[in-house]
């Protein structure tokens, strides 16, 4: 389907909160177009539930616009009468811009059928619903095994630029292969170029786009049991082992991001290993493979590039925080509140917009 003008738009958006709201007379309340003292414009204002609302149409969901609506309507709170509620509203949110709209607690909704409006008095949340608006085919990720690379490298120091040769040597891609994905991330407009190269344009954005395409599984993940007392005591006992048997690996996820943050305890211990286990590594851990109930993952990434930017914490080698917090993405246990205080965690020590 093709997302239609602003003015059909802006009529549906109203149609879709006469639903939500329960108002059958909204389509004749709602003003289009109205600018306030300070010079703001509104594609609409209407008001419902003792509650007046400014609508913020964008003709794209993607995570650039939707930071973009995010920074005006952060730049217009102060001219908002009281009782004024900012919405967002869209053809299609996807998983990346809901994550923004989440931590800016901004109600949106979009004209494909799904909304969260969190607001005093009202509570509505309908989401799952297919994006209307998908054009033909889908495009190659910018976000792929080795494109993430791209990615992962920028996100480590989000404010510094850095030229796309640079770019290529520091993540071992062909120049070619990191013309195109920058190209993407360019389109996208996550990222821009100027006189001192690429940079990142909302590490937000790009962070989350990255997360809401990234699957774990994409890697081998083999699971399985350690006899151990706690995911502390594992992963020590893991790291102390394949250190002395010189088996290169990095923890990520659960384990990862409790290192840099103590937040919470886990079981689950998962580990990149730079190569398949052995059957003889496999006996000097202990480890025997059980799906069911599994304490330890150990994984083979789909590409070497999850091992940029390792460190050395509490004497045990972890991936870049980027990368943990993209691996928290499909973990059990209270992966997404590790999530959360990772993502913290990487605001205190000055990581940008993380």
């Amino acid at each position: 389907m093709k997302i239609p003008r602003e003015s059909i738009a802006l009529r549906m958006v109203v149609e879709r909160l006469a639903e939500i709201f329960d108002v059958s007379e909204l389509a004749e309340d709602i003003n289009i177009g109205v600018r306030n003292d300070d010079g703001f414009e509104w594609d609409a204002v209407f008001a419902a539930r003792g509650l007046s609302f400014v609508v913020e149409w964008k003709s794209s969901g993607s995570p650039r616009h939707v930071a973009g609506a995010i920074r005006t309507l952060e730049r217009a709170k102060d001219s908002f009468p009281d009782e004024t509620v900012p919405l967002l509203a869209v053809p299609y949110m996807g998983e990346a811009a809901q994550a923004l709209c989440a931590r800016a607690e901004l109600p949106w909704l979009d004209i494909s059928g799904n909304a969260r409006i969190v607001v005093p008095g009202i509570f509505y949340q309908n989401l799952g619903n297919p994006n209307q608006f998908r054009r033909p085919g889908r495009p190659e990720s910018a976000f792929g095994p080795k494109g993430a690379r791209i990615t992962r490298r920028l996100l480590m120091e989000p404010t510094r630029p850095v030229r796309q040769r640079t770019l290529a040597a520091s993540t071992g891609l062909d120049e070619g292969h990191t013309s195109r994905i920058v190209g993407k991330l360019l389109e996208a407009g996550l990222v821009r170029r100027g006189e001192g190269g690429i940079s990142v344009t909302d590490s937000d954005a790009l962070l989350d786009t990255w997360r809401a395409d990234y699957k774990f599984d994409r890697h081998d993940v083999i699971r399985g049991h350690i006899a151990s007392r706690g995911g502390d005591q594992l992963i020590r006992t893991i790291s102390e082992i394949l250190s002395r048997v010189e088996e290169p690996y990095a923890a990520t996820a659960l384990s990862a991001a409790w290192l840099r943050t103590s937040y919470a305890g886990f079981r689950l211990v998962t580990v990149y290993l730079a190569n398949p286990p052995s059957a003889r590594l496999k006996e000097e851990l202990g480890f025997y493979e059980e799906a069911r109930g599994a304490n330890i993952w150990l994984v083979v990434p789909n590409d070497e590039g999850v091992f940029d930017g390792v460190e050395i914490v509490d004497g045990i080698r972890c991936v870049h925080p980027v990368q943990a917090y993209v691996d928290l993405k499909d973990h059990p246990e209270r992966a997404a509140e590790a999530a959360e205080a990772l993502r913290r965690w990487l605001f205190l020590r000055g990581d940008d917009d993380l």
